[in-house]
């Protein structure tokens, strides 16, 4: 069983790019054709950027009307503090899940409440780096390794283990993504990436506002994808984690395994019992809370 780390490593004693190391990990557990994983990589990365595309020609809102506009909002402002290529890259993690949260086709990466981070970090670096579709999907395919080791030895499942499992796995899975694009042989920086972003997420609760993939879930695609990039930032300064990162998924498992079932996608606790998340909900479902 290889974990991340593993591949790294096999890349680099191997002189073998990791995307390429992936592909072979994946036919060692699939038994398919290598190939196909590099097809399938390309064609889901042409996919997040059609999803991008439908959404930006036809923005609609939610089923509820609660989201739909913040992506549009971020589109026709300028950044005040942020980087061109973060801002950017939080206007695509808004229009993914706000695409998703109006039944709009997304990649699921790993889920769809957390759709938006990774198309997030691989479009604003198309956009402002330049980098093809070919080689971002070679990213994905290092992305897709960092979040099947989450999946193994944890959850990616926000019902199991909260929002952490999936927009903390969604972040991780970016990192490792944005590192590869930018420098793919910087191996002590492509493990650092993911176990950077990872540790800044762990706890997250998954509190859904009347069950809904809504709030607040489409905001925190956007934040997910900024610290993709600070972690990806501190991992090529030199900034190592101390903790490895197959340690801190391990880590992750045990944290949502001791959240209560009221912060596991219940809509049970956190910010949906609030009094204006309650308040929102009725008047949704047209319910008099005055009786």
């Amino acid at each position: 069983m290889m974990t991340f780390e593993d591949l790294v490593n096999t890349s680099k004693t191997s002189k073998t790019p990791l995307h390429e190391v992936v592909c072979e990990w994946y036919m060692m557990n699939t038994g398919d054709d290598p190939q196909n994983a590099l097809k399938t990589s390309l064609r889901l990365t042409n996919e997040m950027f059609n999803s991008f595309e439908a959404r930006k020609s036809n923005p609609s809102k939610s089923l509820t009307g609660w989201v739909g506009e913040n992506d549009q909002k971020v589109r026709n402002s300028s950044p005040f503090l942020l980087s061109q290529i973060v801002y950017s890259g939080i206007e695509v993690a808004l229009s993914m899940a706000e695409h998703n949260a109006s039944m709009g086709k997304i990649v699921a990466c790993p889920t769809a409440g957390a759709c938006g981070v990774v198309p997030g970090a691989l479009i604003s670096m198309h956009k402002n780096l330049g980098k093809s579709v070919e080689e971002l999907s070679h990213s994905l395919l290092v992305a897709g390794a960092v979040g099947e080791r989450i999946r193994r030895k944890a959850s990616i499942s926000g019902a199991v283990s909260g929002c952490q499992a999936e927009i903390g796995t969604a972040t991780a899975m970016a990192s490792a993504a944005i590192v590869y694009a930018v420098s793919p042989e910087n191996y002590e920086a492509l493990v650092s990436a993911p176990a950077l972003a990872l540790k800044s997420l762990l706890g997250l609760v998954c509190d859904p506002v009347g069950g809904f993939v809504e709030i607040p879930c489409v905001k925190r695609n956007a934040f997910g994808v900024s610290t993709a990039f600070t972690a990806a930032e501190l991992a090529l300064a030199g900034i190592e984690s101390v903790i490895p990162f197959e340690e801190v998924a391990e880590s992750l498992g045990r944290v949502g395994r001791r959240l209560p079932e009221e912060l596991k996608e219940t809509g049970k606790g956190g910010i949906a019992v609030t009094q204006t998340a309650r308040d929102m909900l009725a008047k949704f479902l047209g319910v008099d809370r005055r009786r």
